[in-house]
């Protein structure tokens, strides 16, 4: 083992001092950062290598939940440990001490309002999408089933005051009166109703969904079927 013996040049007694009662990461506990400030006290270059792998394995074995890590973040924190001056031979570079501790980029979020709240802003994405269909029936297709997911929103917070008209008005506006389909036919067809056979494909999730329900209440006719439409007691 590698961690005992060799002496120490300047910079590693001066480490080694200042770190005699400083632990950097807590959750290594003292020991581990006093072999750490070793190991970057040694001389020999090769014996620093040959110590730090052998402290990476010390690791895992104390610390099970590590084995789950990535081998990087070991290393890494033994740089860290050192205070970026254990040099050695290692699988992973030396990270930017710049690094540690700088604030994350902040992330972007959607600019502008959404002009129907309780639509929300995935419809509106929907309906960018449906302009951009250049096939009469699949544009036609993706209105009646915008149609549908907005009427169910709708009816969410208005469920006594409802027409299709109002639909349609929203659909012109949200899509700068590009979409189009005539009233009378969604109205007579029931296109907007939620259980409305659709022409376009839906997600395979929600096809095995259905096809679950369909299997399900077939089984439970069969069975009831079976017993006479009585269910058997227990004696």
């Amino acid at each position: 083992m590698y961690l005992q013996g060799g002496g120490a040049n300047g910079l590693a007694m001066k480490l080694n001092e200042r770190n005699k009662h400083t632990v950097i990461l807590k959750e290594y506990g003292k020991n581990i950062q006093r072999l750490v400030t070793h190991i970057a006290g040694l001389e020999d270059r090769e014996r620093r290598t040959q110590s730090a792998y052998t402290l990476v394995e010390i690791i895992k074995q104390l610390n099970p939940n590590l084995k789950l890590e990535s081998d990087q973040k070991i290393w890494d924190d033994l740089y860290i440990m050192s205070d970026f001056t254990l040099e050695i031979d290692g699988p992973y570079p030396m990270p930017e001490k710049e690094l540690l501790g700088k604030k994350p980029l902040p992330i972007g979020y959607p600019i502008g309002e959404v002009k129907f709240k309780h639509y929300g802003r995935n419809i509106e994405k929907l309906i960018e999408k449906a302009v951009e269909i250049e096939d009469d029936e699949e544009q036609e297709a993706a209105i009646i089933y915008i149609g549908q997911l907005m009427r169910s929103f709708h009816s969410t917070w208005n469920r006594d005051n409802f027409d299709d008209q109002i639909i349609l008005d929203d659909i012109k506006t949200l899509s700068k009166d590009k979409l189009h389909i005539d009233l009378e036919k969604v109205k007579e067809m029931g296109l907007f109703e939620t259980n409305t056979r659709r022409d376009f494909k839906i997600p395979i999730e929600a096809e095995n969904t259905g096809n679950n329900r369909r299997n399900f209440s077939g089984n439970n006719r069969r069975r009831n079927n079976n017993n006479g439409g009585h269910s058997k007691k227990r004696r």
